[in-house]
């Protein structure tokens, strides 16, 4: 294992935003923070130091994943902020009725949670067959009281409704590539009219885009980063948004979009960044891990 290069003086990191940050209302009568810190591709290393700092700046959740290979990390540092919103995912490779079982307890002891906030399944790999036999294993999981709230990653319109028809029980969020270049309106529409929320990854569209004019221009506007503009994009319309970093100054910056507001005529500009072409990441209907 390669030695950190993680730094922060954690002295220094302050909470500013508790006060101002909202938490978002689930279909089974949980909440989530509206705003998060995502681990996707954060050496396992670092990942401990990196979820402490955020903890301490005012980051409220933490999401991780099987694949990502820091769920460790992660529980290290929710040993020293236990009240921390913990969101994970069933890989893959572990779908069906009994590996998903021991994925989640291999999760849960990484973790070192009795139980876990928010459990997603990953990917909906259509083509395996798997997804409802899975999504059985984590119903049964949220009624034994190992899980509070379950959901989904990357579903399609589809995926979701064989799942709600050979189940009757609804996600309480769908976790899929959302940023400008992407926006994907009208998946989050069909996630709304199930009472389903929308949380974005790759929220900043790995950086692309954000050197544009149009986000350029808003962010002078009102005196902010490109990246906080877009963070507060997916704020003003209800999504939920977990932004990836692993440098002290980012994770701050990431968290100073709650003293200001986009107008009608921000995010009627912003609108016309969206691209049919936007997709960064694999596409769920072909993706083969």
């Amino acid at each position: 294992m390669s030695r950190s290069t993680f730094t922060p003086d954690l002295e220094s990191a302050t909470s500013r935003a508790d006060e101002q940050q909202l938490h978002i209302a689930l279909n089974d009568g949980t909440r989530i923070p509206q705003l998060g810190l995502g681990v996707y591709k954060t050496p396992a290393d670092e990942t401990a130091e990196i979820v402490r700092y955020a903890a301490k700046a005012g980051y409220h959740m933490v999401d991780t994943a099987a694949f990502y290979g820091n769920e460790s990390g992660v529980g290290d540092a929710l040993q020293d902020f236990p009240d921390l919103y913990a969101v994970t995912k069933l890989w893959t490779q572990d779908m069906g009725y009994d590996k998903a079982m021991r994925a989640f307890d291999e999760s849960a002891r990484k973790l070192r949670r009795e139980v876990i906030d928010l459990y997603l399944i990953h990917w909906p790999m259509p083509k395996s067959g798997l997804a409802v036999e899975s999504w059985k294993a984590l119903i049964k999981l949220k009624n034994d009281g190992r899980i509070r709230s379950i959901g989904v990653c990357n579903f399609q319109q589809e995926h979701l409704t064989q799942l709600i028809e050979e189940t009757g029980v609804k996600p309480v969020l769908n976790q899929i590539e959302l940023h400008p270049a992407f926006q994907q309106r009208e998946l989050r529409a069909f996630n709304d009219s199930l009472d389903i929320r929308t949380e974005a990854w790759s929220p900043l569209g790995q950086g692309g885009g954000l050197g544009g004019e149009i986000i350029a221009g808003i962010a002078d506007k009102h005196g902010k980063t490109p990246g906080q503009i877009v963070i507060r994009w997916h704020l003003e319309q209800g999504n939920i948004v977990i932004p990836k970093s692993a440098n002290p100054k980012r994770i701050d910056e990431n968290l100073g979009v709650f003293d200001f507001h986009l107008d009608d005529d921000d995010m009627k500009r912003i609108a016309t960044l969206d691209r049919k072409d936007g997709r960064t990441g694999p596409d769920p209907y072909t993706a083969d891990f």
